[in-house]
């Protein structure tokens, strides 16, 4: 486990351990977040979740969680806080609390090389089109792609769909736009390329909590606008992108 900062305070809410703020992250999300080869979380992700923790004077540990059990994990209090490229959406907000944004993000789509597709606002009618489960574009793809004549397949992680159109399996996958572009710009440069952002579909990643734990949602909002006020926000995003992804 990653263990940032020192304990001065304890986190303001019923959740929380007086000695550690517990913090879940998918850890199959590059650069946002992964597993590095000794089984720790790494990415943007942890290290906002390590920086965020430092400005609170908290103890917090980051540990890696199937995507599909996120949501219902920090409702059965197995952890405090999502720090894992969640969107805030009307669905989840019925859910659970978010905070402020930390980044925002398109949906984009990835083709093959040898793709006769041109439109990243097509229907992509006939075609079989990819995404992670329980995402948000998981949601677009059914409910947009799947009703214009599409055939959607979920996957447990973006990688896999990923690598599902890299063997010829998909005609489309659709993503968030910057892992998708990550992937691409390493794994996927030689079979796949990027289409183009879908319009209307840029979204506010934020932190999920608990909503009874909105002292704690209020400590996390000012501990984001501190670090993004006093540049440690864009020290730490500059390790992984070199355009602003704040905004």
């Amino acid at each position: 486990m990653l263990v940032a900062g020192f304990l001065s305070l304890m986190i303001a809410g019923p959740s929380a351990h007086a000695d550690v703020l517990r913090i879940a992250t998918e850890g199959a999300y590059p650069p946002f977040n992964y597993v590095d080869a000794k089984g720790q979380p790494q990415g943007f992700d942890v290290e906002i979740a390590q920086a965020l923790c430092e400005r609170m004077s908290v103890r917090c540990t980051v540990v890696a969680q199937d995507w599909d059990g996120m949501i219902p994990a920090l409702l059965a209090r197995k952890y405090d806080a999502i720090v894992a490229s969640m969107v805030d959406t009307p669905e989840r907000r019925r859910q659970i609390g978010f905070t402020q944004r930390y980044y925002r993000t398109p949906l984009s789509v990835a083709v093959a090389h040898d793709s006769p597709l041109r439109d990243a606002q097509a229907t992509f009618k006939g075609l079989t089109v990819g995404a992670q489960s329980s995402s948000t574009q998981a949601i677009h793809a059914e409910d947009v792609y799947a009703r214009a004549g599409a055939k959607v397949k979920l996957y447990p992680t973006a990688d896999a769909a990923n690598a599902d159109l890299a063997a010829g399996r998909l005609d489309v996958v659709i993503g968030d736009k910057f892992p998708l572009k990550a992937w691409l710009d390493v794994q996927g440069k030689d079979c796949c390329r990027l289409l183009g952002d879908v319009d209307g579909t840029l979204a506010n990643a934020a932190i999920g909590v608990r909503k009874e734990d909105a002292q704690l949602r209020e400590r996390l909002n000012q501990a984001i606008g501190e670090i993004v006020a006093d540049g440690t926000y864009q020290k730490i995003a500059a390790q992984f992108f070199d355009f602003d992804i704040y905004h």
